[in-house]
């Protein structure tokens, strides 16, 4: 089960980096971690300069090895924000987004990223609102993106965050993925994964069981998702994430964990079939 990712085939599920933040004060249980991920096939690990304000990538760095072959994807647009009401600011100004770029190069040890993302703040958890100051012309932000990967630092561009309109927009650029939120309890942008689909673009659900935020609804607390796992013998997130694999074919899951249990469990995932499903 792959997909032609960034102009190589990836395993349709990878593994999102974020939660290894928790693990700051045991490093090397975040080593054994991303080793195993590695070991059960994870070949594309997202990740950002603000994940535990630089500590994710610097894991990242001490943890992987060149002949393992992971595409490590990466985001800009925003920034650490230690104190703060909330973990991150934005940073959306074309010198921040290379500043960002610059951070995640040093941190993560690359001489260039293979996929970078440019997160907006179009969509997105509600709370964290873009000050004034921020709000800054997509054309710009996408000039200085190129610019990035003309000059080899970035290998190619993907989108976060963003509405319909700012993808078309963006497409001629060559976007490769976007990141919406999106699961089986939140299909609003049914409509940008069916853009993304025609396109041959990379569909990289987050918040993939929702919750993730308080007026989030949880997928693994729907009464049929509840009821076809137990007909199926998989946990209800594991039925919640192999529907979005079921999806649509240019679906990629990057299912995040600080434990070894779960890691084990999404994984697995890729194994769900249809039927397990069908009924969703």
């Amino acid at each position: 089960m792959t997909f032609t990712f960034a102009g190589r085939p990836v395993s349709r599920v990878g593994f999102g980096a974020m939660q290894l933040a928790r693990l700051s004060d045991d490093r090397a249980a975040g080593i054994a971690l991303l080793r195993r991920a590695v070991e059960l096939g994870a070949d594309h690990i997202d990740t950002a300069q603000f994940y535990g304000h630089g500590f994710v990538n610097e894991l990242l760095r001490e943890a992987l090895r060149p002949e393992d072959g992971v595409l490590i994807v990466s985001k800009v647009g925003a920034t650490s924000n230690p104190g703060g009401e909330f973990p991150i600011r934005f940073a959306q100004r074309p010198g921040e987004l290379r500043a960002g770029v610059e951070d995640n190069l040093a941190t993560l040890g690359l001489e260039q990223i293979p996929v970078v993302n440019l997160r907006r703040a179009d969509t997105g958890p509600v709370g964290l609102r873009l000050p004034a100051d921020q709000v800054v012309d997509l054309d710009d932000q996408l000039a200085e993106m190129i610019a990035l990967r003309d000059e080899g630092k970035i290998g190619a561009i993907g989108l976060s965050s963003v509405s319909l309109d700012v993808l078309r927009r963006a497409l001629p650029v060559g976007i490769v993925c976007v990141q919406n939120a999106y699961s089986l309890v939140d299909r609003s942008d049914e409509k940008m994964l069916e853009l993304c689909r025609d396109e041959g673009i990379a569909w990289v659900p987050y918040f993939p069981l929702g919750g993730a935020v308080p007026h989030l609804a949880k997928v693994t607390d729907a009464p049929a998702v509840i009821a076809a796992a137990e007909a199926s013998g998989y946990t209800p997130a594991q039925i919640g994430l192999a529907w979005l694999l079921h999806r649509a074919p240019n679906v990629l899951l990057i299912p995040g964990t600080a434990t070894l249990s779960h890691l084990e469990a999404n994984m697995a995932v890729a194994d769900v079939p249809p039927a397990a499903t069908v009924s969703l």
